[in-house]
């Protein structure tokens, strides 16, 4: 039974006081009202009490694939009912903007070890998307890869390749090639048993067929390629965690349209990573209060005039910048009417319960 689990990424310290492994499950696939599971007892579905919804403050708070979750059974018209009684602590979380306009958070992978962020080479690469992918990517937790998927479509692989490696600050960057399988084995090699690696990227990047080619069948259903550009019909339509023949796991996901920044406290400013080349600037500025603008002895200005710094980038970061503190300011407002109308549904469920 343990190695069923092991086999799922299981570690036995992370076993909660108290509680048996029969009762510890990981979630493979998330669905609008039930997930499914794999603990001792293999596949199953499984869905979360009606007392999760009162107790809860975020979507946040809810399953998302790649979590631990605490099992308990009900039974239903004659049928054994999976119930998700808790999700445990997450060592990782890569986290966006859910899309449209309400402000909330939306989990698309929990408890990765490295964030595999799948570039296509059929076109010219869009650096400042790779800078917002980088940035979310640190922030989750996880360690970054990237991936230059379809080379074959490229004419100029290794100059595409030089110029991610201009804002990478040293992440690994790797060619493949679908085609040719270019970079397989190499990309084989960076994942070990005990990975979790979550794939993400835009639509027909090709992110799909790389997990094909890694699982050794065609487990995910890929479209055809279109020829006017080169993409692939997207076909990825949920999240879906996969265990690979050769040890490790892999999540794939749909394609991101737009990738807007989640905010979350006790996070590391966005500079200590994914733009560690401008901290360095910013500390070696004469004023510790410097603002890059008129002061003398600025080394941000420095480096702009002399292109260590591209303009495009330094203007990035700053963008960056100013939308996350945006979504600071809109998640401190969420978090107060949350809270609010947390208590409120506590205490409609305790009357209920109470009338029991």
């Amino acid at each position: 039974m343990q190695q069923h689990l092991q086999q799922f990424g299981w570690k036995n310290e992370a076993l909660p006081h108290g509680v048996a492994e029969t009762r510890i499950a990981r979630v493979t696939k998330e669905f609008k009202n039930q997930y499914v599971i794999e603990g001792v007892h293999g596949t199953q579905l499984a869905r979360v009490p009606g007392k999760f919804h009162y107790t809860s403050t975020s979507r946040l708070d809810y399953p998302a694939v790649g979590d631990w979750v605490v099992l308990s059974e009900r039974q239903e018209n004659e049928q054994d009912i999976q119930l998700v009684e808790a999700v445990l602590p997450r060592s990782s979380a890569f986290v966006r903007q859910a899309a449209g306009e309400e402000t909330a958070g939306q989990i698309v992978a929990a408890n990765v070890t490295k964030v595999f962020i799948v570039i296509p080479l059929f076109a010219e690469v869009n650096v400042r998307k790779l800078e917002r992918f980088l940035f979310t990517a640190w922030d989750s937790g996880a360690s970054p890869e990237i991936i230059l998927s379809k080379a074959d479509l490229s004419e100029d692989a290794a100059g595409q390749k030089a110029a991610v490696a201009s804002v990478a600050m040293g992440v690994p960057i790797h060619i493949w090639s679908a085609v040719t399988y270019e970079g397989f084995t190499d990309l084989q090699a960076r994942i070990a048993s005990d990975d979790t690696i979550v794939f993400v990227g835009t639509s027909g990047a090709g992110k799909s067929t790389l997990m094909n080619a890694l699982v050794g069948q065609e487990l995910l259903k890929t479209s055809a390629v279109r020829s006017d550009d080169h993409r692939g019909r997207h076909t990825t339509t949920h999240r879906e965690l996969v265990v690979l023949p050769t040890g490790g796991i892999v999540i794939d996901t749909p394609g991101v349209r737009e990738l807007q920044l989640w905010y979350e406290e006790d996070r590391q400013p966005m500079s200590e990573t994914s733009f560690s080349d401008i901290k360095q600037w910013m500390q070696a500025c004469f004023f510790n209060d410097c603002q890059h603008e008129t002061e003398s002895g600025c080394a941000i200005k420095e480096a702009l005039a002399t292109g260590d710094l591209s303009q495009e980038r330094w203007d990035n970061f700053l963008k960056l910048q100013r939308e996350y503190a945006y979504a600071k300011r809109k998640q401190d407002k969420r978090l107060q009417l949350e809270e609010k109308k947390r208590w409120k549904r506590l205490s409609k469920y305790s009357k209920r319960s109470g009338k029991r």
